[in-house]
């Protein structure tokens, strides 16, 4: 059975994304690192109390380009049959600005030599545009300008989302939808609903190879899913070495050029300690905007919370 797996998962990294092109919202280049991001059924998976940070500066050198922080946190429950967990997100793009609040809930199931586990969330979005932000600029007085509101915007949003994610011994796959609803997120005072929130859908997947003494590879991928958008995908390739260090590559399709993609990304992991696990990455823009900007970098920290006094260190695992 795993040799199919196996096989199914190849397929997955490498034709899949072969009709991939771009994507909508904001993404994170260590998603293997977010999976609670994307998929509810991820909370409990970490055999402790884990909680990470993400801090992601998009296309440096652009002004008012896209920035995203993240604070989660996820934990098994009654034997691990259960994980709960939370995740607060701030994304910002100009003038705009979205802070997000995520509840998670996820049964796991024991399933052959793994456990599948059924998320659901709930969410709570407050989108602000501040057209009195200093960066903005137009070609006559803003204003002397009827179509500039002089006040900040917002609004709350409501929303819920599934998932369903199998971690295996050497695998993991999942599939996930975080948010269901398609939310109005347009300001226009008119009953015309302009600009509104779709649904995002999300097929991960990932596979650990042994490569000789202290050496794993490991594979992954993330496939993202929007109704009448082109499909869009990470591919990644990593190394472990000696289970503390990892040094990936990772091509991310979409961008304005087809067949260029949208940037290749460099991986550099370390568990600095038994509970500590700190990621940097740097994004090459392949896209248009490469003449335009210096990269993308991200950096993430992670904390995963040890047993009780005497007992080992829980491993939190690089899936």
């Amino acid at each position: 059975m795993n040799s199919i797996l196996y096989r199914l998962l190849f397929i997955l990294f490498f034709f899949l994304p072969a009709l991939a092109f771009s994507q909508q919202e904001a993404h994170t280049t260590q998603f293997m690192y977010n999976k609670l991001g994307y998929n509810p059924g991820f909370a409990g998976t970490q055999e402790a109390p884990c909680v990470s940070a993400i801090y992601r500066n998009q296309w440096l050198g652009i002004e008012g380009a896209p920035q995203l922080q993240i604070l989660s946190f996820n934990m098994p429950l009654l034997n691990q049959r259960v994980g709960v967990g939370a995740n607060v997100v701030r994304q910002s793009i100009g003038v705009t600005e979205l802070i997000t609040f995520d509840g998670i809930y996820s049964y796991r199931i024991r399933l052959g030599r793994g456990y599948l586990g059924l998320g659901l969330q709930g969410s709570i979005r407050s989108l602000n545009i501040d057209f009195r932000d200093s960066r903005l600029r137009g070609t006559q007085p803003l204003d002397i300008d009827p179509a500039v509101p002089d006040i900040n915007q917002s609004r709350f949003l409501f929303n819920f989302g599934a998932g369903a994610y199998y971690q295996g011994k050497n695998f993991y796959v999942g599939l996930s939808t975080p948010r269901l609803l398609p939310s109005n997120i347009d300001f226009a005072e008119t009953e015309q609903q302009v600009s509104r929130e779709v649904q995002h859908v999300y097929l991960m997947g990932g596979f650990s190879i042994d490569a000789g003494e202290n050496v794993r590879f490991q594979p992954q991928t993330l496939i993202k899913f929007v109704p009448n958008a082109p499909i869009d995908a990470d591919v990644n390739f990593s190394a472990i070495f000696s289970e503390r260090y990892i040094a990936g590559v990772t091509y991310r399709m979409g961008g304005s050029s087809p067949g260029i993609g949208e940037s290749v990304d460099i991986l550099l992991a370390a568990q600095i300690s038994k509970t500590i696990l700190l990621g940097l990455s740097y994004d090459i823009t392949l896209s248009e905007l490469r003449d335009y900007n210096t990269g993308s970098m991200e950096v993430l920290l992670r904390f995963c919370f040890g047993k009780s006094e005497g007992e080992d260190i829980v491993n939190p695992r690089f899936f």
